[in-house]
């Protein structure tokens, strides 16, 4: 009889080694961020003292938490183990929210009509970017800097307009994780984009990278670029953001992934115009 209990921060770890071997490329300091994120927000499948499956409830706050890393171990599938763990995953997560509150979560087409079934509602697609070869002709503009040079009050509120919460405490953490590059962009002393490129088991992930034009989008992906050390970069890019998607063609990236948001409850209200690319699908 499998039990659902919380998470200890050695199954975190593992459950992103598991990430890994189903190719989903995660991040190298996943696990530690994710944990900071929220240690109360992880479930377990167990049965005695054998780590089954498990998956993250993330609660940012009273109004907003976020499903995702769901994953059972093959030998244990098609049991409705998994059936039961997700469902579990979905009751405590709102029961940890307010009155109202809205889940959102990334899942793959096939799992669609399953997530449907639990109460949530298609709501744009996010699509996988690879890039494998830069133009020679890069350079840095003079306006993008270092993040950490930038006044983290301006990061925060630049982050509010295109998340459903407050992150500060993740974003920090995210910003500062060992082998990031993180990048703002500033303009007379304001910021209007920023981004942070993660070092992952293959190549590098950029998010989130926001910024409020094509334009500024465009610096700070050029200047990641240029310290990508001709490894892949991985971008996950909203379909309701056509200027993003547009961004990626400039490049000649290829599409290798897909999958859908969804949210049970409304939808959040940002501006998807500055969202290039979403931090994870992972925590959101």
């Amino acid at each position: 009889m499998a039990d659902i209990r919380s998470m200890t921060a050695p199954e975190v770890k593992q459950l992103v080694r598991w990430a890994d071997a189903e190719g989903w490329n995660p991040g190298r300091n996943d696990a530690e961020c994710f944990w900071r994120l929220d240690p109360e927000g992880f479930l377990a499948l167990a049965q005695g003292n054998q780590f089954l499956g498990g998956g993250a409830i993330i609660r940012y706050s009273e109004a907003f938490g976020f499903m995702g890393l769901f994953i059972v171990r093959e030998s244990h599938r098609g049991q409705g183990l998994g059936t039961k763990l997700w469902f579990a995953r979905r009751d405590q997560l709102l029961s940890r929210l307010g009155e109202g509150g809205t889940i959102g979560l990334d899942g793959v087409d096939a799992m669609v009509p399953f997530y449907a079934q639990g109460g949530f509602e298609p709501f744009t697609r996010h699509r996988r970017y690879e890039l494998t070869e830069s133009p020679a002709d890069l350079q840095r503009a003079s306006q993008v800097v270092d993040l950490s040079t930038v006044d983290f009050t301006q990061i925060s509120a630049f982050d509010r307009d295109c998340f459903p919460a407050p992150r500060d405490h993740f974003l920090k953490a995210w910003i500062t994780q060992q082998g990031a590059i993180s990048l703002g962009f500033v303009d007379n002393g304001r910021l209007r984009g920023f981004g942070v490129m993660r070092p992952c088991i293959r190549g590098w992930k950029i998010g989130p990278l926001f910024a409020d034009s094509h334009n500024v989008a465009n610096e700070l992906f050029a200047a990641f670029q240029l310290q990508r050390n001709d490894e892949p970069i991985y971008l996950d890019v909203p379909e309701n953001n056509p200027i993003g998607i547009d961004l990626c063609g400039m490049y000649q990236m290829e599409e290798v992934f897909g999958c859908v948001r969804m949210y049970l409850g409304k939808p959040p209200e940002l501006d998807h115009e500055k969202i290039f690319g979403i931090t994870t699908l992972e925590v959101g």
